[in-house]
């Protein structure tokens, strides 16, 4: 047992369909009726319904949790196909908050489904957290999960917390005034662009299925009263060598007291926000870009990967991939007049801020004329602004 009790009261009783639907969890020696009639009260909020949130939201419904909330205000995308299992390509361009809904009730029917299709902010974190037993934080960026941490905190509320990248997963269970908090894991944000998007970064499919099951079966854990919850624990995956490593995490002593629910000063994330330039440097809309690139002087360079040019590329763009930058630097850039602006650009401005700081970095005292910018949210802000056909990915 866990020693913290189970978190959801028992339900009165199951009808014949759900004794029959959950006989495996009652014959399970240490679970049986008294875990499954606590499921059945159980109510639990999921936020995000995209990678991690849809394996968590299947396994919770045909658990049989009484009532699963979905917090999530994206649309599905075809690229979200890859790994987001709980949506088909029926459902492109509905909510995803919707989709999932539907699809939890097809799956089990008993099972009350509440959607909120609403962005988790500092404004409406705490009347969306307040009511449940459990908050299961399946979002993809750093802002969002300290709002998550700090709405539960002072709503003193279990916090399910998973994240993926790549082909490394992490998971773990934050409580304060039990446990740790996100706050004690990541006191502060990375920098700007230090942790790569899904979109640049890239992720296996497979992974939030092995991240997300783990979550849901904590907070199962934690509503019915059984096992030990990684409390304290956050527990590493890596898909390539198929191991698992658990760090230990305590409270800080010396962290400021939770007050109130407000997004750090700076972001990054699984969804990156693209920074302007550093430095002496400078950003560009696309607007102001496409404006220029007629003008002889304005050259555009796509730092992006052969396949993903193969996508989408912005007219008139040259293609040089970041690596040829971080071998040859200056070398690397087609030429142009000394007095001309080169335009950096990749799919969101992570990667195109990354090429201009290495520019600058081995220019030295001997740096061209030309002038380096960063093209602000890169390819995505300009299928968003100036071409709205343009493939997305």
């Amino acid at each position: 047992m866990t020693g913290i009790g189970p978190l959801a009261a028992p339900a009165d009783g199951l009808t014949q369909a759900e004794a029959q639907r959950s006989s495996r969890h009652l014959s399970l020696p240490g679970f049986g009726i008294d875990a499954q009639l606590r499921l059945k009260s159980a109510r639990v909020l999921v936020i995000g319904a995209g990678g991690l949130g849809s394996p968590v939201l299947l396994y919770l419904a045909a658990a049989g949790v009484g009532t699963i909330g979905i917090v999530d205000d994206d649309t599905v995308e075809v690229t979200n196909l890859q790994r987001q299992v709980i949506h088909t390509t029926a459902d492109i361009g509905r909510a995803k908050a919707t989709s999932a809904a539907e699809k939890i009730t097809n799956l089990n029917p008993h099972v009350s489904v509440e959607t909120f299709i609403e962005r988790l902010s500092p404004d409406n974190a705490a009347d969306l957290v307040d009511g449940w037993d459990v908050v299961i934080d399946g979002t993809d960026n750093f802002a969002t999960r300290y709002v998550a941490s700090d709405a539960c905190t002072l709503a003193g509320v279990p916090c399910v917390w998973g994240s993926i990248l790549r082909f490394n997963g992490q998971v773990s269970v934050f409580w304060a005034g039990r446990g740790p908090t996100y706050r004690d894991l990541h006191p502060e944000p990375p920098p700007p662009g230090e942790v790569p998007s899904c979109a640049e970064g890239g992720v296996l499919g497979v992974l939030p299925g092995t991240i997300g099951s783990v979550m849901a079966t904590e907070a199962i854990k934690l509503l019915t009263g059984i096992g030990q919850p990684l409390l304290g624990r956050v527990l590493l995956f890596d898909a390539l060598t198929m191991s698992w490593h658990e760090l230990a995490l305590a409270p800080d002593p010396e962290a400021g007291e939770v007050t109130s629910i407000g997004e750090p000063a700076a972001k990054a994330s699984c969804q990156a926000l693209p920074p302007t330039a550093s430095g002496t440097g400078e950003s560009m809309t696309p607007r102001e870009l496409s404006a220029r690139l007629d003008d002889g002087t304005t050259v555009a360079v796509d730092v992006r990967e052969p396949w993903e040019r193969a996508i989408a590329a912005i007219p008139q763009s040259v293609a040089v991939p970041l690596g040829e930058i971080e071998q040859r630097g200056w070398d690397a850039l087609p030429p142009t007049a000394a007095a001309a602006t080169y335009v950096f650009c990749c799919k969101s401005g992570v990667r195109s801020q990354q090429a201009i700081d290495i520019l600058r970095t081995r220019a030295g005292d001997q740096q061209p004329d030309p002038e380096l910018v960063n093209l602000g949210g890169g390819i995505d802000a300009w299928a968003e602004t100036v071409d709205g056909q343009m493939a997305r990915y």
